[in-house]
């Protein structure tokens, strides 16, 4: 395989783990980072992960400054674009988010039509799916589904998700090429971690291990694990079918609580302190006054959303990675680091 792929991004977590099966497949990647100081740090990261990095190139991209895209885009023959802000706490500017995510996204794709790419991949989100509809909906999300960005309960992060992959889609059907876009859309990414960075989504499993949260509160996460996330990232590449399509990925919903009692069982010599006990949804409201993450996220308050993941199964041709063995992925390799 001698093609060459520009994965922007390359330096995050779903990123590196996009970078690794790139690499073991084959293709020649061209990593993109804010600052090519960073470059050393990842092609040792890659390398230590079994990575053949012989194949790999980077350069310099800011998702805010049109510099470099047509010269990073040059002899590509598909385009990865999985850099985008994710945070858990949300900034009181929204564009602080939605400013890169939106206009990052034209960027990337903008250069990559005009270089010719025959596919994009997009990394987009559940958020762009499954927020703003009728709490009690029960039945899962598909690709079929948008986020209702009229809703109030709708914030900065999926306000950015949302915007920037329907760009994306406007962009590729005024160019006609509608079935040369490919968005993967994961919910809570978790997995092992390929370096010392805990990145955001395993944050989440770090507060749980650390002590951190004394009570669990009633917020479920939909959770996939990063390798499933990343194979899809590089089957819809060449795979015929998906050409055109959104692929909703979440294996598994856990409340936080049941998420603990794993964690506890899994991961013994931590368990005096993971917490027990869920806490009520009063005193949660009562916590996110002194929690900042916990405030941002008080929409989620017993909202139970499941995805359909059907499609990704398929693209895949195997069945997703259970849900527990990424949440138990991810605390083995927060121990591992040293991050807990």
């Amino acid at each position: 395989m001698s093609d060459r792929v520009l994965l922007t991004g390359i330096s995050g977590f779903l990123g590196g783990h996009v970078a690794l099966q790139l690499l073991n497949a084959g293709y020649i990647v061209r990593g993109s980072v804010r600052n090519l100081s960073k470059a050393d740090k990842v092609r040792a990261t890659l390398a230590k992960a079994g990575a053949d990095t012989s194949r790999l190139e980077f350069v310099a991209l800011d998702l805010m400054n049109d510099a470099g895209w047509d010269a990073a885009m040059a002899d590509c023959r598909y385009l990865q674009h999985t850099a985008s802000p994710f945070v858990l706490k949300m900034p009181e500017d929204k564009m602080e988010l939605i400013g890169p995510a939106v206009d990052g996204t034209t960027r990337a794709i903008s250069a990559a039509l005009r270089a010719g790419v025959v596919r994009i991949v997009l990394t987009s989100s559940m958020a762009a799916i499954a927020y703003g509809h009728d709490k009690s909906r029960t039945e899962p999300f598909t690709g079929s589904d948008w986020t209702n960005l009229e809703s109030r309960a709708v914030n900065a992060y999926v306000q950015s998700k949302t915007l920037a992959e329907r760009r994306a889609w406007d962009l590729m059907d005024a160019a006609g090429r509608h079935n040369d876009l490919v968005t993967i859309n994961p919910s809570a990414i978790l997995g092992p971690l390929l370096d010392e960075d805990p990145g955001t989504s395993a944050t989440l499993v770090q507060r749980l291990l650390n002590g951190s949260v004394p009570a669990a509160p009633r917020i479920p996460l939909v959770i996939i694990d990063v390798r499933d996330v990343a194979a899809a990232h590089v089957a819809a590449m060449t795979a015929p079918a998906a050409g055109g399509q959104r692929f909703p990925m979440g294996e598994r919903s856990l409340f936080f609580l049941e998420a603990a009692n794993i964690l506890r069982a899994h991961l013994p010599e931590n368990a005096g302190r993971i917490p027990r006990f869920e806490m009520p949804d009063w005193a949660v409201r009562l916590y996110s006054l002194f929690d900042k993450d916990v405030r941002s996220n008080l929409g989620e308050l017993g909202v139970l959303k499941r995805l359909d993941s059907a499609a990704a199964i398929t693209l895949l041709g195997r069945p997703l990675i259970p849900a527990a063995a990424a949440l138990t992925a991810t605390g083995e390799t927060l121990l591992a680091e040293g991050l807990v």
